[in-house]
C-alpha cells in the first residue's frame, strides 16, 4: 500500500510539472496500466524495466511528455474533435496506451508484430475500459487505412520508421517520433520525400536524459504509396 502511494505521488508530481490536467478516472487509469504491465511482464517480459518507480519514469512520465506537444497539433490542425492514431512498435503500450487514456478523443491503434504484445494491448483496452484503444497483430508496412498521426518510440531508425509506414499515413498525416538525443545523423539521410518541420524538447520529470520528439511530413511533391 505505502509503495502504491508513493506511485501516486511520484505520478501526480510528475503531472504538475508537465502541466497536464487529468481526471480521477484517467490518474488511476494509468496506475492501473502500470500494474498490469509489471503483472505480465512477469510471464511475458513485456519490457526489461521491472522496478515501479523506475517504470514510472521511464515509461509512464517519459510517454506522458508527449501528451501535451501531441493535443496541440491536433488543436492546430483541427483534429482535437475526432482523430485516428498509429503507434507503431508499441510493445507494451507506450505511448499508445497513455495517448488512449489522456486523449479520449483519440482513436489509437498499437501494432506489433510479436503477438503477445498485441494481446497485451487487447487485455489493457478491455481492464481499463478503453473504447478508444486498438491491439493490432501486424506489420505496419501491411496496413492501408489512414491515420492523422504515427508515432513510435525507440522503434526503429527515421528513415524505416516513415518508409515503413508511409501507406498509412492520412494525405494530410503526419509522423511523431519520439527519440532520446536528438537523431542529427538519422535526419542526415532522410529522402527528400520526407520533412522535418518542427522539433521539441521534452523535459520528463524525474529523469535526467535526453528526450525530443521530431515531427515530420511527407514533401509537398511527394505522393503517399
Amino acid at each position: 500500500m505505502a509503495a502504491d502511494l508513493t506511485l501516486r505521488a511520484t505520478l501526480l508530481a510528475g503531472l504538475q510539472a508537465l502541466k497536464l490536467e487529468l481526471s480521477e478516472l484517467q490518474i488511476q487509469q494509468l496506475l492501473d496500466y502500470q500494474a498490469l504491465i509489471a503483472k505480465w511482464t512477469q510471464v511475458y517480459n513485456l519490457t526489461a524495466v521491472r522496478d515501479p518507480a523506475e517504470m514510472m519514469t521511464h515509461h509512464l512520465l517519459d510517454s506522458l511528455a508527449a501528451i501535451a506537444p501531441l493535443r496541440r497539433h491536433l488543436q492546430q490542425s483541427g483534429l482535437d474533435g475526432a482523430s485516428r492514431l498509429l503507434d507503431v512498435g508499441s510493445g507494451a503500450g507506450l505511448p499508445g496506451v497513455v495517448i488512449a487514456i489522456c486523449c479520449p478523443t483519440v482513436a489509437v491503434t498499437c501494432v506489433d508484430t510479436v503477438a503477445k504484445k498485441a494481446a497485451f494491448i487487447k487485455q489493457a483496452a478491455l481492464a481499463l475500459k478503453l473504447p478508444n484503444l486498438t491491439g493490432l497483430h501486424a506489420r505496419v508496412e501491411s496496413l492501408r487505412e489512414p491515420f492523422d498521426v504515427i508515432c513510435s518510440r525507440a522503434f526503429a531508425s527515421l528513415v524505416d520508421f516513415t518508409q515503413w509506414s508511409a501507406s498509412a499515413l492520412a494525405p494530410q498525416g503526419v509522423w511523431m517520433a519520439l527519440k532520446g538525443k536528438h537523431p542529427a545523423e538519422e535526419l542526415a539521410v532522410l529522402p527528400s520525400g520526407v520533412q522535418m518541420f518542427h522539433v521539441e524538447q521534452l523535459q520528463v520529470p524525474g529523469l535526467n536524459a535526453e528526450r525530443c520528439i521530431l515531427w515530420l511530413r511527407p514533401g509537398a511533391d511527394t505522393p503517399l504509396p
